[in-house]
């Protein structure tokens, strides 16, 4: 499970969050959905540890991010905006050395290494130098790495950004696949149709906050739509104007 309460950030006179509060439940898939500069990615990033909020705190798995952020990064797995890989290492290599950074056995890195080449369709590229890997490659071989240690919470920022339309069918498959496994994930997005196809859950941020949260259904019901693309542009409207829609 993954918590936020009343997350601030400021980078100098810009308010990048401003009192982001959230729950991303186990068994469930959470999106985080808004415009391009909303306040996603630093809210994701202050969740996996990289940023430092100026107020609020969150909690993986009850495990605070700001008092033990070692322990919290162990409970989690990310993909972060961009899916920087080593570009000396082949995709086998730079998922192998992420398994021995958290501290898996030879044998069982090689192992899950080699079930995540199979999952993600990787194995036409697994050994070839990361130098040279498209845009899906690399996503694929940064998702892999971040489900090397078959973490409970997993985070992904913008995962479907530059990739073919079977790529994008095989990570909807997988991130299927964990969700009933019992994962907790929680990914941000402002592709629509990505939103609609995958999450249990919708969290819409637009200026730095939080204006709504619910299941897809609850929300179009809410905005008194039948379209979640329309629900989102109400539920932003609406809050622009301090208004219930």
């Amino acid at each position: 499970m993954i918590e936020a309460r009343e997350l601030s950030k400021r980078f100098g006179a810009l308010s990048a969050i401003d009192g982001v509060s959230l729950r991303a439940a186990d068994g469930r898939i959470t999106g985080l959905l808004g415009p391009n500069g909303a306040g996603k990615s630093t809210t994701l990033r202050i969740l996996y540890t990289v940023l430092t909020p100026d107020g609020g705190e969150a909690w993986i798995d009850g495990v605070s991010v700001l008092a033990e952020p070692l322990e919290a990064r162990r409970r989690m797995g990310v993909l972060a905006h961009g899916a920087g890989v080593y570009p000396n290492l082949t995709a086998r290599e730079n998922i192998e050395y992420f398994g021995a950074l958290h501290g898996l056995e030879r044998d069982v890195r090689r192992a899950r290494a080699a079930e995540l080449i199979t999952r993600l369709e990787m194995t036409a590229f697994a050994d070839r130098p990361a130098k040279g890997f498209s845009q899906g490659e690399r996503v694929k071989t940064a998702l892999a790495r971040a489900l090397v240690h078959q973490p409970r919470n997993v985070l992904l920022d913008e995962p479907t950004n530059g990739l073919d339309v079977m790529a994008v069918r095989t990570l909807r498959r997988l991130l299927g696949q964990l969700r009933d496994a019992g994962h907790c994930i929680l990914f941000s997005s402002h592709v629509m149709q990505e939103v609609a196809a995958l999450c249990d859950e919708v969290i819409i941020i637009a200026g730095g906050r939080v204006v709504a949260q619910g299941e897809p259904e609850a929300l179009k019901a809410r905005a008194a739509t039948a379209s979640l693309e329309e629900a989102f542009v109400r539920l932003i409207d609406s809050s622009d104007r301090g208004s219930a829609p």
